[in-house]
C-alpha cells in the first residue's frame, strides 16, 4: 500500500493544499491508499519513515535517511533551488514542475497588453498626446524568449494568438515559432536582437544563467526593447538594466523575479536588503511584481494532475 506525504504549507493561499485539492488528490492515487497531510516540519518529519511519496515544498538532504521507503519525492515548483535533489538515493525519483507554461504565460501576456495600450504611464492625462506617444499596438510585435523549455513554448504560443512573432534562444541555437524545431543559422541570435521589441526570459538558475542578460547584451537590444523576467533573477545584471533604462537605451522592463528576494523560508532578504527588489525609488518604466507571475487558483491542481499524468503516483 502506498503512502502519500503531503506538506504544502505557504504563506500564499494559492500554494498551499487545501481539504478541497486533497480531496482531489486523492481521487488520482490508487484505492486504498493513504495520503497523509502534514501542516509542519515536526509532523513531516514525523510521517516521513512510512511514506513511499512525498510531495513537498522543500527537502533537505538529511532527511533521506528518514525515509526508507520513499520512492517518490515531487515538489510542484520548478525552481531547484530548495531541494536536494543531488543527494537523492539510487530508487528515489525526484519531479519538478512543469505545469506552470500556461500560467506564466497569462501573467506575460497580461503585461505585454497593458504596456501597449499605456496602463503603466505616469505621467499627465491631459493632453493625451503625451500618453498616445507611449500606446501601441501588440500585433505585429516581435518576441525574442531566451529560455525555449517548457515554459518559454508556453508563452510563445499565447503571444502568437495575439500576431507576435516569436524566437527562442537556446544554447542550441536560435528557433522560430512556437513549434519551431531546427535551428536558425549562424549569427541569426543578432539580427532578431536588433528587432525585438520584448526581450523575455524563462531562464532557469541553475545552468550557468549568472548575468545572462549584461551591459554588453543590453547594448546589443533596440532602444524600443521592453524585457521581461519570469524566470530567476540571477539572470539580470541589475544594475546594467538599471542603467539602461535610465539613459533610454531600453524601453523599459518588467521584473517578476529579482537577486534577493524574500522567501518564506528566508524571509530577511529583500524588501530591507539590496538589489532592485529593495529599491525604493525606480522609474515609471520599471514594473515589479513579488514573484508571482504563477500565481493563480488551479495551481496546486494543476500540480497534482501534472504526478498523475507523468505516472508517478502510480510508482
Amino acid at each position: 500500500m502506498n503512502t502519500y506525504l503531503i506538506w504544502l504549507e505557504w504563506p500564499e493561499r494559492c500554494f498551499r493544499a487545501n481539504d478541497g485539492d486533497l480531496k482531489f488528490f486523492r481521487s488520482l492515487v490508487p484505492k486504498g491508499s493513504r495520503v497523509v497531510r502534514a501542516k509542519s516540519e515536526r509532523a513531516f518529519l514525523k510521517a516521513l519513515p512510512s511514506a513511499t511519496h512525498a510531495v513537498v515544498w522543500h527537502f533537505r538532504k538529511e532527511w533521506y535517511p528518514r525515509a526508507p521507503k520513499l520512492r517518490v519525492l515531487a515538489t510542484p515548483a520548478a525552481g531547484r533551488e530548495l531541494v536536494a535533489w543531488r543527494d537523492a538515493p539510487a530508487g528515489v525519483k525526484v519531479h519538478f514542475g512543469a505545469f506552470h507554461g500556461p500560467i506564466i504565460a497569462e501573467t506575460v501576456l497580461g503585461f505585454l497588453l497593458a504596456w501597449t495600450r499605456g496602463f503603466f504611464w505616469k505621467g499627465p492625462m491631459w493632453p493625451r498626446a503625451a500618453l498616445a506617444e507611449h500606446c501601441g499596438d501588440l500585433e505585429g510585435t516581435t518576441a525574442v524568449i531566451a529560455g525555449f523549455g517548457r515554459i518559454g513554448r508556453a508563452i510563445a504560443v499565447r503571444l502568437e494568438q495575439f500576431g507576435v512573432s516569436c524566437f527562442g534562444l537556446t544554447r542550441h541555437g536560435v528557433f522560430s515559432g512556437s513549434k519551431g524545431r531546427t535551428p536558425l543559422p549562424s549569427g541569426s541570435r543578432a539580427s532578431f536582437l536588433r528587432h525585438a521589441d520584448w526581450f523575455i526570459m524563462a531562464l532557469p538558475s541553475d545552468t550557468g544563467t549568472d548575468d545572462f542578460l549584461d551591459a554588453r547584451l543590453i547594448r546589443r537590444l533596440p532602444k524600443k526593447c521592453v524585457v521581461v523576467n519570469v524566470g530567476r533573477g540571477n539572470a539580470v545584471d541589475e544594475e546594467a538594466l538599471l542603467a539602461a533604462i535610465g539613459e533610454g537605451r531600453l524601453a523599459g522592463a518588467y521584473l517578476d523575479v529579482f537577486k534577493h528576494e524574500p522567501t518564506a523560508l528566508n524571509p530577511g532578504v529583500g524588501p530591507r536588503g539590496k538589489g532592485l527588489a529593495a529599491a525604493r525609488n525606480v522609474p515609471w518604466n520599471l514594473v515589479r511584481m513579488p514573484h508571482a507571475c504563477a500565481f493563480s487558483t488551479r495551481y496546486m491542481r494543476e500540480g497534482f494532475r501534472e504526478l498523475a499524468r507523468e505516472g508517478l503516483l502510480d510508482a
